[in-house]
């Protein structure tokens, strides 16, 4: 096998982890960085999409339901983006991030309740530890200034997991689709549900807070995304969900390294009961 699509996917996982000190940096609140990843991420991915020649006949190719499902994913994607980078800003980078990975779990529960599908006791099990995590998480995190961590930061990153694991859902249902056009079409459905809030919430006026979110909007969106449909397809599932991990293992230590985010024993354990419990849901 090429190695490739392996060095694709752990380049964007890699990637995934320094979003969070990207929005960070841009200064911006949560509503505009969103915009801004939808906006430039968007653009991007059609310039793209036209230039393999997949966004016309994929386009032309939609029926009502595909575009409808489409552009639910789409509200779904941009709403957790907004949640989950305000926890960042009440709690911290690293716990938003942790936290937010039990959406595998959550995903488990979702397809019970919306498809029918069966929960094992393996599930259960696993769905124990890892909220037993965020518990843990939330008695022992410190928060930005060394505080206990604000509650309301980790509800907003398990809501952001919740809408994504739904946004997931949705994407099951449209893999007879070009992924890049979805996701294009999806960052669109974005912009225009967020511009408004620009009112509200505007985008930096400074050139360095601007600067940041073309780089959230490239980087971390367009060519992370390219990296990922590129190569997931391509790996086996175990290697996906292994390397998966990098993602709250590099936002842990950015946080740790940029923003002097201690972790503290108990916040440890928990952190590791999370990201254990969910890596196991994926070989099920």
């Amino acid at each position: 096998m090429s190695r490739t699509p392996l060095v694709q996917w752990t380049a964007a996982m890699a990637l995934s982890g320094t979003i969070g000190a990207v929005v960070v940096e841009s200064g911006a609140e949560a509503p505009a960085a969103a915009f801004a990843r939808c906006l430039v991420g968007g653009l991007l991915l059609i310039v793209w999409s036209s230039a393999r020649g997949w966004l016309l006949p994929t386009l032309r190719g939609l029926s009502r339901r595909d575009f409808g499902m489409i552009v639910l994913g789409g509200v779904l994607l941009v709403l957790n983006w907004v949640l989950l980078f305000t926890s960042y800003a009440l709690s911290s980078i690293s716990v938003g991030t942790v936290v937010y990975h039990t959406q595998p779990l959550l995903l488990v529960g979702l397809a019970a309740v919306l498809l029918g599908e069966r929960i094992t006791r393996g599930h259960l099990t696993r769905a124990v530890i890892a909220f037993g995590g965020v518990v843990a998480i939330s008695l022992g995190a410190e928060g930005a200034d060394g505080q206990p961590v604000r509650l309301s930061g980790i509800a907003l990153a398990l809501a952001a997991a919740t809408l994504y694991a739904g946004a997931t859902l949705i994407a099951k249902q449209l893999s007879h689709l070009r992924a890049h056009v979805v996701a294009a079409v999806q960052l669109a459905a974005g912009t225009a549900l967020l511009a408004p809030a620009l009112l509200l919430t505007p985008l930096p006026a400074d050139p360095a807070g601007f600067g940041w979110l073309l780089l959230l909007g490239t980087v971390h969106t367009a060519v992370m995304y390219v990296l990922m449909y590129s190569s997931v397809g391509r790996l086996p599932t175990g290697t996906v969900a292994v390397i998966s991990y990098l993602y709250p293992v590099v936002a842990v230590i950015v946080d740790s390294l940029a923003y002097g985010h201690h972790v503290t024993p108990v916040e440890g354990a928990g952190m590791m009961a999370i990201l254990l419990a969910a890596l196991a849901p994926r070989r099920s």
